[in-house]
């Protein structure tokens, strides 16, 4: 069988889902999620000329010439607190005691921080510098005007970018809905966690490790089950959990041995295949069907293949959920060891990246096992091995694609 390449098969793979329809949800709800319409600033902040001090408002030209030996004296004439409107205007010889963020009173052009003055007496005050006109003034606009492009659709919603929605008055956002997962690990090796195994049985551990990482792409848990190699068995769980989920996630039995039955039986119950397949290490018996209106990612039973996996097939697809693409940083780096590897595989390697004296990158790149996921614990990316090189030798040059600061990108749906 022909071994798709690992871009190729990403790309088909795609096709297996479309982006959901947005939804509005509570600002505190959308943490985390995606947003799904670009947001312009609905007003302007400060919405009005405000004071950035504590002080007085005053006419600039009344404090002309003034200093410590001859201070400008001016009656005061209002208190102004943020939140509260002026009660009149300044005129000529009058100020406005202002504190921080009030409205500016009409007639007044500059404030005088609190420590330039001095008060002589009741509703006096003794201005002790020249001020320019707009002195500590914020005006209207300063941080943003109305129209100002604030958020990109696909951006996710962190704190700061809801507290700039909240500060346009806003309590509801436009994003897309978490995809609903389910996960099912198959395998008659399998005892979950808990009860008593054999030495020749294996602690069921890609359920916690298939919605961890589902979780970490934005997902919603909806299903996690266990079933043993046995078809009808297989058929009436895959039938059922299909009313479930958006995103189906099987782990094990997906090669051709004679207990891998996973593909075959999602064939049996009409199962559209678009990838099946790739020549990708680890994680090379991967596959991505349609079965009605559900993704099917068939992942490997071992750990460390179903992580890879995953990461290259089934987060795309619950990302793409939410309307986004994923866009990693690549970096150029060297590999602190050998590699041997086949060929026509692409393979990625976990490892951590070090920078050395001569101010080259260099990636610590691990013992790379298919049935564990020790190795992953800690990994900043991989390490890219491409296809058409069977050997690579320390200090050859790679890419390394970076776990930490994704860029996502707005799709269509």
């Amino acid at each position: 069988m022909s071994l798709a390449p690992l871009p190729t098969a990403r790309k088909a793979a795609l096709d297996a889902l479309r982006p959901a329809p947005p939804l509005s949800m509570p600002l505190l709800e959308a943490l985390g999620r995606f947003l799904a319409r670009d947001v312009v600033a609905s007003r302007s902040l400060p919405g009005c000329p405000v004071s950035a001090m504590d002080g007085y408002a005053v006419r600039a030209e009344d404090t002309a010439h003034a200093h410590r030996d001859r201070p400008a004296r001016l009656r005061v004439v209002d208190t102004l607190y943020a939140g509260h409107l002026p009660s009149r205007s300044v005129q000529p010889g009058e100020a406005s005691r202002i504190f921080t963020g009030a409205p500016l009173p009409e007639g007044a052009n500059a404030v005088v921080r609190q420590e330039a003055t001095s008060v002589p007496g009741e509703g006096l005050v003794d201005v002790c510098v020249c001020v320019p006109p707009g002195k500590d003034i914020r005006p209207t606009g300063e941080d943003l005007l109305t129209g100002t492009p604030l958020l990109r659709a696909g951006q996710r919603l962190e704190a700061f970018a809801l507290s700039v929605l909240a500060s346009m008055g806003e309590t509801h956002v436009l994003v897309r809905p978490p995809p609903r997962i389910a996960v099912l690990a198959t395998g008659d090796e399998l005892v979950p966690p808990g009860a008593p195994a054999l030495p020749h049985q294996v602690y069921e551990s890609n359920l916690v490790l298939v919605a961890a990482l589902a979780r970490e792409a934005g997902a919603h848990v909806v299903a996690l089950e266990r079933a043993r190699d046995d078809d009808a068995e297989l058929r009436s769980t895959v039938r059922r959990l299909l009313g479930e989920a958006d995103v189906l996630v099987t782990t094990g039995g997906a090669s051709v041995g004679e207990k891998d039955r996973v593909k075959r039986v999602l064939s049996e119950l009409g199962a559209s295949f678009l990838v099946d397949g790739v020549a990708l290490k680890p994680g090379k018996p991967v596959a991505v069907a349609r079965l009605g209106s559900t993704a099917v990612v068939v992942l490997p039973g071992t750990p460390g293949a179903a992580t890879v996996a995953f990461d290259q097939f089934a987060r795309p697809l619950l990302l793409r959920h939410q309307g986004v693409t994923e866009e990693r940083q690549r970096l150029r780096v060297r590999l602190d060891e050998g590699r041997h590897k086949q060929a026509g595989f692409t393979y990625l390697i976990s490892g951590t990246l070090e920078l050395r004296e001569e101010g080259r990158v260099w990636a610590r790149i691990r013992a790379q096992d298919a049935g564990q996921s020790l190795q992953n614990i800690g990994a900043e990316g991989y390490a890219v091995l491409p296809p058409g090189r069977a050997d690579f030798a320390s200090g050859d040059e790679v890419e390394f694609e970076r776990f930490d600061r994704p860029r996502f990108l707005s799709v269509e749906p």
